[in-house]
């Protein structure tokens, strides 16, 4: 069965394909492996690719805590310790880049490369001004709604009704307390930029980072460490840069994790 057992989560996740190197998919906030599913089947010709569902989000368990961006990374590291796996190109999105960012920095040997898409991390510390009363409405109300309009915020106008329909609706089916955790850790910590900046530059490996918003691009670049990296930009895109533009991201990881080797 698709499950692991790592300390005190259960993990869903698909192991497919063959052909190194491994590529390890992380999702973000409220989401879950599914939102890789316009780049499966392209990684999956040519690598093995494990899709992972995090602690709290789609059919992993949600323990009553463990929801910090280091934990998520810890279970990452414990997942492929069972699968048998040295080293990945670890990849995500939102989120799930800080996680794949911090498995990078706290289990650099498992790390060969990172792809980051629209990470939430690197934003300025003002931010935590308009975020402290979220969170606080979080902790006073039920969540569900209040996410939901986060989320459809990040949105871009031009994409499809129907997938934004699909983020919205997830996270109704989402635990109380798996939304304000992670939302709290990601809030207070990789998300400003005074938390982040020094920790992304203990990343020793390449990374490959793509953003819709241009002005992000330059600070990204200042905690590079690894000459092999990159930052592209696609200012007409939404949050979901890989879902509106597969074929293009498709090919533009796959030609650059080629100039690696």
């Amino acid at each position: 069965m698709p499950f692991a057992d790592i300390g005190d989560a259960r993990l869903f996740f698909t192991d497919e394909g063959a052909g190194d190197p491994p590529l390890l998919l992380v999702h973000g906030y409220t989401a879950d492996s599914h939102d890789w599913s316009w780049q499966l089947p392209h990684f999956v010709a040519a690598h093995r690719v494990v899709a992972v569902d995090l602690r709290g989000h789609g059919r992993s368990s949600a323990p009553p805590k463990g929801y910090t961006t280091t934990q998520f990374a810890a279970d990452l590291a414990g997942l492929l310790d069972q699968l048998g796996i040295e080293r990945v190109v670890a990849v995500g999105h939102s989120m799930g880049g800080s996680v794949v960012s911090a498995l990078a920095v706290e289990h650099p040997d498992r790390v060969a490369a990172v792809v980051a898409v629209d990470p939430a991390y690197l934003l300025p510390d003002a931010t935590a001004d308009g975020i402290r009363p979220l969170l606080d409405l979080l902790a006073e109300s039920d969540p569900v709604p209040l996410v939901q309009q986060l989320i459809a915020g990040m949105d871009s106008p031009g994409r499809h009704a129907a997938l934004r329909t699909w983020q919205v609706r997830r996270v109704a089916g989402m635990e109380g307390h798996v939304l304000r955790q992670s939302l709290e850790a990601q809030a207070t910590g990789m998300v400003l930029h005074r938390e982040s900046d020094p920790y992304l530059r203990r990343r020793a490996c390449p990374v490959l980072t793509f953003y819709a918003d241009p002005t992000r691009a330059d600070v990204e670049e200042a905690v590079f460490t690894d000459a092999r990296s990159r930052v592209v930009t696609w200012e007409s895109a939404g949050h979901w840069l890989h879902q509106e533009r597969p074929a293009e991201f498709n090919a533009l990881v796959s030609t650059w994790l080629t100039s690696l080797t």
